[in-house]
């Protein structure tokens, strides 16, 4: 469930923001209570604490007095653009060398692609 090389916080935040992502959380809509989320991951409160101030301090989520976290707008969009970023720098290099490796073409890929659709 959890990955012992990163700090749970961080994990926690990730997945949030994957879920605003993924239309989970959309505009305006409120994020777990901390001791919700803390007693459905099995953490400490403090923890999912840190993971949400992460979220405020990204300007994703603001805090309404006594209601919660609830998401900004743009934040999707925000998260899309640092994820594709993320993805061409990190992910796609090693992608793209392990493809020309193997000696697959693009059309090859869109044709298995379509295939299991």
């Amino acid at each position: 469930m959890w990955q012992d090389a990163r700090p749970i916080y961080l994990q926690i935040r990730d997945r949030i923001s994957a879920a605003i992502i993924d239309g989970v959380f959309g505009v305006g809509e409120a994020l777990p209570s901390v001791r919700v989320l803390a007693a459905r991951e099995e953490v400490n409160p403090l923890t999912v604490s840190k993971a949400y101030q992460e979220l405020q301090v990204a300007g994703l989520v603001e805090a309404r007095r006594g209601l919660g976290l609830f998401v900004i707008s743009g934040a999707r969009e925000r998260l899309v653009a640092e994820e594709r970023k993320a993805f061409l720098k990190g992910d796609w290099p090693r992608i793209r060398a392990h493809v020309d490796r193997l000696g697959l073409d693009v059309k090859e890929l869109l044709e298995v692609e379509a295939a299991d659709a």
